[in-house]
């Protein structure tokens, strides 16, 4: 099988690959083709991908290109994890969002507005592209804003399209490691929007054990969503929330916490990263070496704004693991490829999953996977304040997807002015105008 990376130049794209070459399955992925705009990207990731396959006989051989045609022809999957506008995009988002007191973060509020406002327009012409030049193949999405992104793909593939993202599934393990339970044995009854989710039960043989959990302050204060939402308010809730609701339910504070630090996270990883690639283009460097060094960093920094907004401290050592989102796309298309009936969480078309939301509303659920793709399961509805927020930002979703198409200026405005952590329709017009005047992907609006 051929599996095609777009955003093939990407620092994570080793994770992918090392869950590739641990895979020894019949039928597994027998040929990777990279493809990104950026040559230089694409050669410094192609010598990480080479340290990890040596010494291993059947590793996948791998090609690289900047021709996307060419890359999406004879794909069996495709894999996109492209990031329009770089890090120096996403850098420019936080930087004006935080100038208007409002949050920047790349998936949340303003800044994931922004974001999916330059991505949509991208990810239609690649749907449309692997419509035409690859029409029976499966499309991972890990772009982000991943549930928007999918949903704007899904407009021209179908169900062929399904969208990822590591948040859920590394909740539900560190809920079930507290809980003393193994995580690949237990069911997460998880439900919401993509960043915008709740886990509401997790059963083990058939018992719901989260009501154990939030009884115990010790233990519900011991893992990451704990230190960071606080025991008293989560029992409140009677759930856990997605880490990024830390985004809703703490604003002010995270605001705070982005303004008074040193440099944001996009501004971090932009220079982390560009340290990362000009150090690539020495021939001596060692690249899998300098990878995994950088990564390491990476993932110690991981949403570090919010757990000082929390007094929440460093992350555990158990958080700073593998196996997020490489894994989940791994077992996607182990399921689809074989037949491996499996259950993951994804971002797939509600169908009637949610009954607050239309049939076409991308939602983030429990899905069973067969060959036919992934089928969400019945869940239950959710309680009236996880609605009001799931169907407002839907509803922005909604608004940046008929900007994209339309090339409307008013109707962008109108989905900033929308998000709940946006609270002025004099700043949503200000930040389309400063966000238009640096982003030449936005040029379209009008």
């Amino acid at each position: 099988m051929r599996l095609t990376i777009l955003g093939g130049g990407g620092f994570r794209l080793p994770l992918v690959y090392g869950a590739l070459l641990g895979d020894h399955a019949k039928g597994r992925i027998t040929h990777v083709t990279l493809h990104d705009l950026d040559a230089g990207r694409l050669a410094a990731i192609a010598r990480v991908l080479a340290d990890q396959a040596e010494g291993v006989p059947d590793a996948p051989p791998v090609t690289v290109t900047t021709d996307l045609d060419e890359a999406l022809r004879g794909a069996d999957f495709v894999f996109s994890a492209i990031r329009v506008g770089g890090l120096e995009g996403r850098a420019a988002d936080e930087r004006i969002a935080l100038a208007e007191d409002v949050l920047g973060q790349e998936t949340v509020g303003a800044g994931g507005i922004a974001y999916g406002l330059r991505t949509v327009p991208v990810a239609v012409d690649i749907a449309r592209r692997v419509a035409r030049l690859a029409p029976d193949a499966w499309v991972i999405n890990f772009t982000n804003p991943a549930g928007l992104v999918t949903e704007a793909m899904a407009r021209h593939l179908g169900d062929r399209v399904i969208g990822i993202c590591d948040s859920p599934v590394g909740l539900g393990r560190r809920v079930a490691r507290a809980l003393g339970a193994d995580p690949d044995t237990a069911w997460i009854d998880y439900v919401g929007l993509n960043h915008l989710g709740w886990l509401r039960g997790l059963r083990i043989e058939g018992r719901d054990e989260l009501p154990r959990l939030l009884a115990d302050p010790e233990l519900l204060g011991s893992f990451e969503e704990g230190k960071l939402f606080g025991p008293d308010w989560l029992r409140s809730l009677g759930a856990i929330p997605n880490e990024y609701l830390h985004y809703y339910y703490f604003n002010r504070e995270a605001v705070h916490a982005y303004q008074e630090a040193k440099q944001t996270r996009g501004a971090f990883l932009h220079e982390q990263q560009a340290r990362f690639y000009a150090e690539m283009e020495r021939p001596d460097a060692p690249a899998l070496a300098t990878w995994d060094r950088t990564r390491a960093e990476r993932e110690a920094t991981y949403m570090a704004h919010n757990r000082e907004a929390a007094g929440a401290g460093e992350r555990d050592a158990c958080d700073l693991e593998s196996g997020g989102y490489e894994q989940v796309a791994l077992a996607l298309m182990r399921a689809i490829a074989h037949n491996q009936r499996t259950t993951l969480i994804l971002n797939v078309r509600n169908r009637t999953t949610l009954s607050v939301l239309d049939e076409e509303a991308v939602v983030e659920v429990p899905c069973f996977v067969d060959a036919n793709g992934a089928h969400p399961v019945s869940v239950s509805p959710l309680p009236l304040h996880a609605t009001g927020l799931v169907c407002a930002v839907k509803a922005v979703e909604r608004e940046v997807l008929a900007a994209a198409d339309s090339g409307s200026r008013a109707t962008a405005v109108k989905a900033f002015a929308l998000h709940p952590l946006v609270d002025s329709v004099s700043v949503a017009r200000r930040l389309v105008d400063d966000y238009i005047s640096v982003h030449p992907a936005l040029a379209y609006l009008r």
